[in-house]
């Protein structure tokens, strides 16, 4: 591994300690060295908030300062180059003149796109981009997606018995134990948000939110085209922001968000609609008609299969049909975890 190759790792290891917290922005990490020391290190924490250059640089001490014009500055994503709710980093990085810029991945985000590294060359500053790239661009898989696919990252998951059944005589089954809940209620913390079909809510009332452990609740989304779902459904409740997905209205009230869509082609749509509201990945949670739909259009990036070997259901809501290799697998004690990702989409 070379220095390059070590700093931006660890600019890897900062991101990571926002995951699930940035959203609409991605997850950034950024380190400033001088002389193969540290002196100073950061990273976006949520949106609204300084960005991960800012914070490295806000870090560095006193004594400490007169050392920029000599320092490497390391960011895992290409500094921005566009005022938002926040200034331009890249304007930052040049103001201060550091000796050199060493990047991730670049932004393929309209607004960035390069010219956040034009701004930084153009200044006379040395730039290098393309430092484990692919590693950066796993970190912000959600924000890639987004913006290169015009839709969520997708992830699917679902839990089911060893006869593949998600229900005992299609009545709600407790199929998994207590630490995979935990390990569920972790993944949602950590996407932008959740979606479920009008037969879930009805079927099983989920709330959808993080209860298990300590983090934010995830967007819940509910595609009810008729507007079944009673008002005193626990998806309505007041716990997180969440969006109906229907064909009968478009309308705002406290937390909910009644949004008309068409029912034709309706997961092209659906994912039009998520695009708009800036929702950058979202985890499919069921039920089995829902799931179905997103796997036979090929519309899934990764997902994650809960299974109970010992438990023999014999009647119930079939699984959807998955007919593709596992990437990896583990066992959250008597549950087996099974995650894929959908190759055919690299």
């Amino acid at each position: 591994m070379t220095n390059d190759e070590f700093y931006i790792k660890r600019c890897i290891e900062l991101a990571e300690k926002a995951l699930g917290k940035t959203y609409p922005n991605p997850l950034v990490g950024s380190v400033i060295v001088h002389n193969e020391r540290i002196i100073g290190e950061g990273f976006h924490k949520k949106s609204g908030e300084p960005h991960a250059e800012i914070n490295a640089i806000n870090s560095i001490k006193k004594e400490d300062q007169d050392l920029i014009p000599e320092s490497t500055i390391y960011v895992s994503l290409e500094p921005c180059s566009h005022f938002g709710k926040t200034p331009p980093c890249a304007l930052k990085i040049k103001e201060l003149g550091f000796k050199k810029v060493v990047i991730g991945a670049m932004d393929s985000h309209d607004k960035v796109n390069g010219k956040g590294k034009k701004i930084i060359t153009d200044a006379g500053i040395e730039a290098v981009s393309g430092i484990l790239e692919d590693q950066c661009r796993q970190l912000n898989k959600r924000f890639f997606t987004y913006h290169e696919k015009k839709r969520p990252f997708i992830i699917l998951k679902w839990a089911q018995s060893s006869d593949a059944f998600m229900d005992k005589d299609f009545k709600p089954y407790q199929i998994s134990n207590a630490l995979s809940k935990q390990f569920v209620h972790q993944l949602r913390s950590e996407e932008h948000a959740i979606l479920v079909g009008k037969n879930t809510a009805l079927h099983d009332n989920p709330n959808l939110t993080v209860r298990e452990i300590e983090g934010r609740n995830p967007i819940r989304i509910l595609i009810d085209f008729n507007l079944e779902v009673p008002d005193d459904a626990h998806i309505y409740n007041n716990d997180a922001e969440t969006i109906i997905l229907n064909s009968i209205k478009t309308s705002e009230n406290r937390n909910l968000k009644f949004i008309k869509t068409d029912r034709e082609n309706s997961i092209n749509h659906l994912l039009g609609r998520l695009y708009e509201l800036q929702i950058q990945s979202v985890i499919i949670e069921g039920g089995r008609f829902t799931l179905q739909q997103f796997i036979d259009q090929n519309l899934w990036d990764e997902a994650i299969i809960f299974k109970n070997p010992s438990l023999i259901l014999e009647n119930g809501t079939k699984a959807p049909e998955f007919n593709f290799n596992y990437q990896k697998t583990g066992y959250l004690r008597d549950t087996e975890v099974s995650f894929y990702r959908n190759e055919s989409l690299d």
